[in-house]
């Protein structure tokens, strides 16, 4: 008998779990695994090795070490999509499962679960976060040069209507916005999401872990799909699905809610264990006459009196 240690990634997030051995059973794994990733032992799927694939660990009497576990792999835990009441009229019937692999079963062997976890992309604090986080869920991948054609999209949306974008909303003269946020260093926020929502013709729910809430930009288009990026009130980062087969998914159906309310969760538990960027306190510095500024009045001082107005990320 000999002491094991598993990564488990789940909805909470990543953990360690050290408190079985080799000789535990299936269902004590089970126990724990519940109480980590807070999933009902009645629903939990879990999936080992790479590609990840499902475990079988429907005989709650089996030694992990028969189905195939070894110590420092990592465990992915999903819930399954439900469990059918029991019938009282019949027994339940057999379900014929294929042999097993290395403890693996075939995926006909096991209840569907959902599809992946909702994870964040980290990418580059370089003034285009929101650019680049959009050109992921767009593509797939990281990609810091897309801000320039963004800005450019922006720019012609933003002459072309002056009625609708006009001082009061821009916060500046509709020409000098046009040529501000070409600039690289310029930030987008709000009012650059929007107008790509409308030009990709998609739903833009952006995770804001400072409050805790969802703002959903095209959400009276009745878009058909949705991405999700997140923003802790200073740096946008990109949110994807990774998927059991090692792929990953980025856009989703507008009717998900599953996964919705999935981001809503991830949002409150980032508030909680704050993830987020306090405006009062994060550093900025002026790219113009480099000086380094501390919050966000600070920040707007400083461009009202010296009419700087291009600050980069520290």
């Amino acid at each position: 008998m000999s002491a094991v240690a598993f990564k488990v990634k789940s909805k909470n997030g990543q953990q360690v779990l050290k408190d079985l051995t080799s000789d535990s059973t299936v269902g004590e794994l089970k126990t724990f695994l519940s109480s980590i990733s807070d999933v009902s032992i009645e629903r939990i799927c879990v999936l080992c090795g790479y590609p990840p694939k499902p475990l079988d660990i429907s005989d709650n009497s089996k030694k992990i070490s028969e189905i195939g576990l070894k110590t420092g792999e990592t465990l992915i835990i999903e819930e399954k999509a439900g469990v059918a009441p029991p019938q009282t009229s019949k027994p339940p019937e057999k379900i014929e499962t294929k042999p097993t692999e290395n403890g693996v079963a075939s995926h006909e062997s096991i209840e569907s679960c959902r599809p992946g976890i909702l994870m964040k992309k980290v990418v580059p604090s370089d003034n285009s976060c929101l650019f680049t986080s959009i050109g992921f869920v767009l593509n797939g991948n990281v990609d810091t040069t897309v801000h320039t054609l963004m800005r450019q999209i922006i720019a012609m949306e933003v002459a072309s209507d002056l009625e609708t974008y006009n001082e009061a909303m821009l916060g500046k003269p509709n020409a000098e916005y046009c040529a501000w946020i070409q600039q690289p260093s310029s930030w987008g926020g709000a009012i650059e999401v929007a107008i790509l929502s409308r030009f990709y013709g998609l739903e833009m729910a952006v995770v804001d872990t400072l409050n805790a809430i969802i703002n959903r930009f095209g959400e009276d288009k009745n878009y058909g799909q949705r991405v999700f990026l997140l923003f802790d009130g200073v740096h946008y980062d990109p949110l994807y699905l990774e998927q059991s087969d090692g792929g990953i998914k980025t856009v989703f159906p507008a009717e998900d809610m599953d996964i919705y309310h999935e981001a809503e969760q991830l949002a409150h538990e980032a508030k909680s264990s704050r993830q987020f960027t306090d405006l009062n306190k994060f550093t900025l510095k002026c790219m113009i006459c480099d000086k380094f500024l501390t919050g966000q009045v600070e920040a707007q001082k400083h461009a009202k009196e010296t009419m700087h107005t291009s600050f980069g990320e520290v």
